[in-house]
């Protein structure tokens, strides 16, 4: 990341979701994002407690069950705290058969968004400018947030190491899927660092050259 930002990553919940927290190195600069929420989110939240930071943006890359169960705990710490989405997912919040949740036991109906995002939208942290790319597939309104300073994206369950996100649920697409990672994310320079929603981080020169699904 860059000097003036630092990023930590969580593994959350029975799904190991990451959700990760932004914020500056600077220590009189306690304004932090978190990316995602999902189910125990505690670790996040004790973090960010015991650090000092204040949130001032919760960014959901997509609106699955397990990136929007911890929202509640988020907004019982920091109830002003306003959440984005991207504006096609913004019924999945309350919707457990949009969000996922409808087939667990305790289904999710999050808190509703503040904020509706889009396309080539940009959010500003401490100076440095995160661009939103839209990359349907996995879900409708899955975003991406690219810094190109930081050479870092985030990419949520769009794409992984040497894999890609599911497209056999209900509001998921296989071909929108893989025009999403051609045009918004193979787009992108080889060292930029993709952050998944699950699993290791990689670079999409990594993936371009070794992900079995990017093969043409």
């Amino acid at each position: 990341m860059h000097p003036k930002l630092t990023l930590k990553t969580f593994a959350l919940g029975p799904w190991q979701t990451n959700c990760y927290v932004i914020e500056s190195t600077q220590s009189t600069m306690k304004d932090c994002w978190i990316i995602d929420a999902g189910y125990d989110p505690q670790p996040m939240l004790q973090f960010i407690q015991a650090s000092g930071l204040s949130p001032v943006k919760v960014i959901l890359t997509h609106a699955h069950l397990d990136h929007i169960a911890g929202l509640h705990e988020v907004r019982r710490l920091w109830p002003k705290v306003p959440i984005l989405i991207h504006e096609m997912e913004r019924d999945f919040l309350a919707e457990p058969e949009l969000n996922l949740s409808a087939m667990m036991d305790e289904p999710v109906v999050a808190p509703p968004a503040d904020e509706l995002l889009k396309h080539g939208q940009n959010l500003e942290l401490y100076g440095q400018i995160f661009e939103i790319r839209h990359t349907p597939g996995h879900s409708p309104g899955g975003i991406t947030l690219y810094q190109p300073l930081l050479k870092t994206a985030l990419v949520g369950d769009t794409l992984f190491a040497r894999s890609i996100g599911r497209y056999d649920f209900p509001t998921s697409d296989g071909p929108t899927l893989m025009q999403s990672i051609r045009d918004q994310l193979l787009t992108l320079p080889d060292d930029t660092a993709v952050l998944p929603g699950h699993g290791p981080a990689t670079t999409i020169g990594n993936e371009r050259k070794y992900n079995p699904y990017l093969r043409e």
